[in-house]
C-alpha cells in the first residue's frame, strides 16, 4: 500500500485519509519498517475508510470547477482582504506576525508557522465575512498557544465570541467549497 510520510515531534503514529492518497504522520525516530508494519496492521480498516469515503464522494451534488481566472481573481481579492483583516485582530490578540502568504490549498484554510508566517486559503473569500475573520483569529492565537489546547480555544473565543459558530458553517459547507478545486 503506497502512502507518504509526515514527520514531526510528535509522539504517536497517526493515519490520514487525503484526497491524493494515504498520509502518515510519523515521530521523528520511528524506522520506515516500524511505519510499514503499522500500515500494514490497518490496512483492512484502511481499505474500509476509502471505501466509505468514495461513496459518500460519489453522494455529493456536483460542483463547478473554478477556472484559473476565477482562481486568480479570488487570490487577487484574498491578497487585498486578507492582510486587512489580520492588521485589525492582531492587536486584539496582542501579537506581532510575519509574512502573510495566499494560496489555494486543497485541505487547510489557513496555518500559521513557528517564525509567524500565516498562510490562508484563497477560497475564504467565497465564504461569509465572520468566517474568514474567524480563521484569522484561529491562526493569529496560534502566536501565543502553537497547539488546540483548551487555553488556545479560551483565547480564540475571547477575541471571537462566535468562533464555534463560523467553525460550524465550514464543517457544513467547507468541502463543497474545497471542491470548486477540483470539480
Amino acid at each position: 500500500m503506497e502512502y507518504r510520510i509526515l514527520r514531526s515531534n510528535r509522539r504517536t503514529l497517526a493515519l490520514e485519509l487525503r484526497p491524493e492518497g494515504l498520509l502518515v504522520r510519523a515521530p521523528w525516530l520511528v524506522s520506515k519498517a516500524q511505519i510499514d508494519r503499522f500500515v500494514r496492521q490497518r490496512e483492512a480498516w484502511i481499505l474500509s475508510r476509502q471505501k466509505k469515503l468514495e461513496a459518500a464522494r460519489k453522494k455529493l451534488p456536483p460542483v463547478e470547477k473554478l477556472r484559473p481566472e476565477e482562481l486568480a481573481a479570488l487570490a487577487q481579492e484574498a491578497r487585498r482582504v486578507i492582510p486587512e483583516r489580520v492588521a485589525v485582530y492582531a492587536p486584539l490578540v496582542g501579537v506581532s506576525y510575519g509574512r502573510i502568504t495566499i494560496r489555494s490549498q486543497r485541505t487547510r484554510w489557513g496555518s500559521c508557522s513557528a517564525k509567524g508566517n500565516l498562510n490562508f486559503n484563497c477560497l475564504l473569500m467565497l465564504s461569509p465575512p465572520e468566517v474568514l475573520d474567524s480563521i484569522v483569529v484561529h491562526e493569529l492565537c496560534h502566536r501565543k498557544e502553537m497547539n488546540h489546547s483548551r487555553r488556545f480555544y479560551a483565547e480564540v473565543l475571547r477575541v471571537f465570541p462566535d468562533y464555534w459558530k463560523c467553525h460550524a458553517w465550514l464543517r457544513e459547507n467547507g468541502s463543497s467549497l474545497m471542491r470548486r478545486l477540483t470539480g
